[in-house]
């Protein structure tokens, strides 16, 4: 219908009947008339348009509002109103996939549009017509009118508008942020006083076509743009305004609706698509739609095993959707990226870096600003995205979403993969008031550590170019490749056309060793780690805590397990320290990080010490403390050091690391060993993370624990460090090497040295018999260690040849399988250092000297033995101890059996004369002392010279 010769006093009339017979008193129910919402997408011929990713010929969609006669006197004819409040609020959900191209055609200001409803706008900016059924003049009239392309104002992706006869109606299409990134189309804040009972909408999908020069203009007046009569030339180019969705598998599409009216009553109503004769359909022939992606994936440095970002871009050719007889490229549905095994995260990101919780992702909106989101702590990268749905770019960032620790003070709000790494991109277009939320998940190989990043149900919105950098730097959140040469990063991105992924990939070069350097040689990496330890006081027998460090560089290969010769005569305490038991170690084990690292499982008596590990390459690395724990017998060893590690770097919890290190004592110096053989190796790999261990500090800080010792000689501390080849899993490429550092007590000539040494003969005293020796040794608190013993007994004790049956040949002795005939004695050793005393047998062990050497085997928290020479000196029986440990003994008792088992008999009477021994005893610091001391029997009296 043309309504034309319309002048301004008929306007100003029309406006008058509005306000008068617009609203209604009527109390019925207001809402959309059942049947009455529907749509249509048609081909050329009026046929259902159906091509997945083409471009129809219309889209339309309309509805009607439940009506009843007007009671008015006047309007007997029952003109029919809307029932209840006239319409104010309309707002269609438009399936996803459907787009519309706001590029399509030139724009008109909303100021000219707005500025009268006679030709407002160019006809090259018409994209459609509309058709609204209103009351006017006691009549009720479907007119119509052109939909315009307007210029949106900030905050809208695009505007269209139409007059309702004198009333500018405008239509607003936004972005659905609820994940499927589909249309909502909506016409806000409609003129209170405009009788609307009915409207449809027609959007052309070739908006410049000539075909619809007939309905270009003003159809209500009859005229074009210009002014001049009807039929109007677009003269734009023939670009597609609609595009089908490209998802064959979920159609039909449903598309609903929501009204509302100026007293705030509101109605729902929905339709499912449909072929002309009603059937259900959605989008067919996905066959025929094209996928043709390319990425490209470069890190942002050519140097190996270095911090790196990432430059990542995948493109989807445009071409199908600008070209009005093509078929759009497929939106990608699930992309699955690989980076090249090798590349791998980076520890040293961890420290200091925040985490966006899903409330914080939530609030990303268009506008938001910068941390008002996610915090810009767990900023990661930046995003760009061309569209040529639009003129500007959506940017925004990538940020690390909270690791799903289920014991985290924000537990309840993990990611939505329930995954230790995951990530959030946020991309928006302020001005446009467009924002896309989308989350992806990272899986590291936990064999390799390969980093593959899922996202999967991607909107269905075309793009161009879609661009991420990852962050550079000391703290950037990868690590290129061990070496140089040719990489490839692959994806498999699968259509929202098709659920066969294609497969897609991108090289790059890596041509510098570390530091921009030469390139590592063919075969296993360098390997030149580096050692320091030491006492930080080295005062001669003083406490003071001890550390030890072990580095490498990045060129070098990973450490993977060591072990330790401590100085001789370095010592600990470990009286009155409880061991942390097997059970309370499986316990923290199975435990997070965050519960061990706030309740401890092992009792904090049994801590000795506090260990520091730095994981990650470049200059700055992320440290993880710890805690070293006194722990009882492991594979073998007496004791053992659990290094307890809560494994939290940064907001990153994967559990606890305990390492075990199996502590041997040398029974013959008592040096302290920590024996690899029997130790935990070091992590390498912990739930496909690489850690790049480059630094281990551990100290031994106990109070009055570790002890200097004695002996101001010159000795180092050593370490068999052993690296790893190119395969982890294999210990056949590894390197052991082996490091020192020089280590030397001060001070020794200060420490005084005065021990007792006393004798008791226990026996027959006449000639012929047979005696029981003990002989105890006491040392003051504060003096230096023993280090060599030569005593000569009085020329009235020989050696009972006569008693020596049985002697353990060496061969036993070492496999600890002595006869028993071949002990004469006992031994027993008090020490500060230990809880109990060592005491064990003495033996006669076979010797290469003339006589067989006497060995004392004692034990308890450790096994040492004390091997003494027997001889003759000036006529009497000489035992040399010429190797004693560096160690604190407050008293050592030996003592001799008698009778039958006695190796010393009487060549004269006892009580005839005062018995004394020659002793010499040399100290640690080379001191000496000799002196004579009287060795008592069982003489009685003053008979057989038993004085002192």
């Amino acid at each position: 219908m043309r309504l034309a010769g319309t002048t301004a006093a008929l306007a100003a009339a029309a406006m008058l009947l509005i306000a008068a017979f617009g609203a209604s008193d009527a109390m019925a129910d207001f809402g959309v008339a059942p049947g009455t919402f529907d749509g249509t997408v048609l081909d050329g011929s009026g046929e259902a348009f159906t091509q997945a990713g083409g471009h129809p010929f219309s889209g339309s969609t309309g509805f009607e509002l439940n009506t009843e006669p007007n009671p008015a006197p006047g309007f007997e004819n029952g003109l029919p109103i809307s029932q209840g409040a006239n319409l104010r609020n309309v707002k269609v959900e438009v399936p996803p996939g459907l787009v519309g191209n706001p590029l399509a055609t030139p724009r008109c200001s909303l100021s000219s549009f707005s500025a009268t409803p006679f030709s407002p706008c160019p006809d090259s900016a018409q994209v459609g017509t509309a058709i609204v059924g209103i009351n006017l003049e006691s009549s009720h009239f479907n007119l119509p009118g052109a939909i315009y392309n307007l210029t949106p104002s900030p905050g809208q992706p695009a505007l269209f508008g139409f007059w309702a006869f004198i009333v500018p109606v405008l239509v607003t299409p936004t972005i659905r942020d609820n994940g499927d990134y589909g249309l909502d189309v909506h016409v806000d804040n409609v003129d209170e006083t405009l009788s609307l009972t009915s409207t449809s909408l027609t959007f052309w999908g070739i908006p410049a076509s000539p075909v619809h020069d007939p309905e270009r203009g003003n159809l209500l007046f009859g005229m074009c743009g210009d002014g001049t009569p009807m039929p109007c030339h677009s003269g734009a180019p023939l670009v597609p305004f609609l595009t089908n969705p490209v998802d064959c598998a979920h159609g039909p599409f449903t598309t609903n609706i929501e009204v509302e009216s100026w007293k705030g009553e509101t109605d729902t109503d929905s339709f499912v698509s449909h072929d002309n004769g009603g059937e259900p359909t959605g989008v067919t022939h996905c066959e025929r739609v094209p996928f043709q992606p390319t990425v490209s994936a470069k890190p942002t440095t050519g140097n190996a095993e270095s911090p790196t970002g990432l430059d990542f871009e995948l493109s989807i050719p445009d071409d199908g959707l600008l070209n009005p007889d093509g078929i759009a490229q497929a939106q990608v549905k699930k992309a699955v990226v690989r980076l090249p095994e090798g590349m791998s995260l980076n520890p040293s990101a961890g420290e200091g870096l925040g985490v966006c919780t899903p409330g914080q992702y939530a609030a990303e909106q268009a506008d938001t600003a910068p941390g008002q989101g996610c915090p810009n702590s767990s900023k990661l990268g930046t995003v760009a995205v061309d569209t040529p749905l639009l003129q500007e770019q959506a940017t925004g960032s990538i940020y690390l979403a909270q690791p799903d620790n289920p014991k985290t003070p924000q537990h309840g709000a993990e990611n939505p993969f329930d995954s230790l790494i995951s990530m959030y991109m946020v991309a928006r277009v302020p001005k446009r008031g467009v924002v896309v939320r989308v989350a992806g998940k990272v899986e590291p190989d936990p064999r390799t550590g390969q980093i593959v990043t899922t996202f999967d149900d991607l909107p269905q919105l075309p793009f161009s170019h879609f661009r991420v950098h990852f962050r550079e730097g000391a703290r950037s959140p990868l690590v290129s490749p061990p070496g140089c040469g040719t990489f490839i990063a692959t994806a498999d991105l699968t259509p929202w056309s098709s659920t066969v992924p294609t497969p897609v990939s991108s090289d790059f070069l890596i041509e510098h060793g570390v530091g921009g350097g030469s390139c590592p040689s063919a075969g296993n990496p360098p390997f030149n780690p580096k050692l320091n330890a030491g006492t930080l006081n080295n005062d001669a027998g003083s406490y003071s805590p001890f550390f030890l460090r072990m580095s490498r560089s990045d060129e070098d290969q990973e450490i993977t397990n060591f072990s330790a010769d401590l100085p001789p005569g370095v010592s600990a305490k470990l009286a009155g320290i409880p061991k942390c038991s097997d059970a309370a170690l499986a316990h923290a084990a199975a435990a997070t990080g965050f519960d061990e690292r706030e309740s401890p499982s092992c009792p904090a008596a049994s801590q000795i010490g506090r260990a520091s590990v730095g994981y990650g390459v470049g200059s700055v690395l992320t440290h993880a403390p710890g805690k070293v724990y006194l722990a009882g017998p492991y594979h073998g060893t007496p004791i053992s050091l659990a290094t307890v590690a809560p494994a939290v770097v940064g907001p990153f919890d994967v559990g606890t690391v305990i390492v075990r290190s199996a502590m041997r004592v040398d029974p013959e110096t008592a040096q302290v060993h920590v024996d690899s053989q029997g130790s935990d190796p070091i992590p390498h790999i912990l739930k496909g993370v690489l850690l790049h261990l480059r630094d281990i500090r551990v100290y031994m800080d106990r109070p009055n624990f570790v002890l200097n010792p004695t002996s101001c000689d010159r000795m180092a501390v050593e370490a068999q460090i052993t690296g790893s080849g190119g395969n982890f899993a294999s210990s056949a490429d590894d390197n052991p090497l082996t490091v020192s550092d020089p280590f030397q007590a001060a001070s020794c000539a200060s420490l005084p040295f005065k021990p007792k040494l006393s004798f008791r003969l226990k026996g027959g005293t006449e000639r012929g018999d047979y005696q029981a020796l003990t002989a105890t040794l006491t040392a003051r608190k504060g003096d230096a260690n023993l280090a060599r013993a030569i005593v000569t007994l009085p020329h009235s004790e020989f050696l009972a040849q006569n008693h020596i049956r049985t002697i353990c040949t060496r061969v036993q002795f070492k496999a600890d399988n002595c006869p028993a005939a071949s002990i004469y004695g006992h031994a027993r050793a008090v020490t500060p250092l230990l809880d109990e005393p060592l005491q064990g047998p003495v033996y006669l062990r076979s010797s290469s000297n003339p006589l067989p050497d006497l060995v004392a085997k004692l034990n308890g928290e450790f096994e040492v033995v004390l091997s003494g020479r027997i001889d003759a000196k000036d006529g009497g029986i000489r035992n040399s101890f010429r190797l004693i440990p560096d160690a604190p003994v407050r008293k050592f008792t030996l003592s001799m059996k008698g009778g039958e088992k006695s190796l010393l008999v009487n060549s004269r009477n006892l009580c005839s004369t005062t018995l004394r021994a020659n002793v010499k005893l040399a100290a640690q610091n080379s001191k000496t002392r000799m002196f004579s001391p009287v060795v008592a029997s069982s003489c009685k009296g003053k008979e057989g010279g038993g004085r002192r």
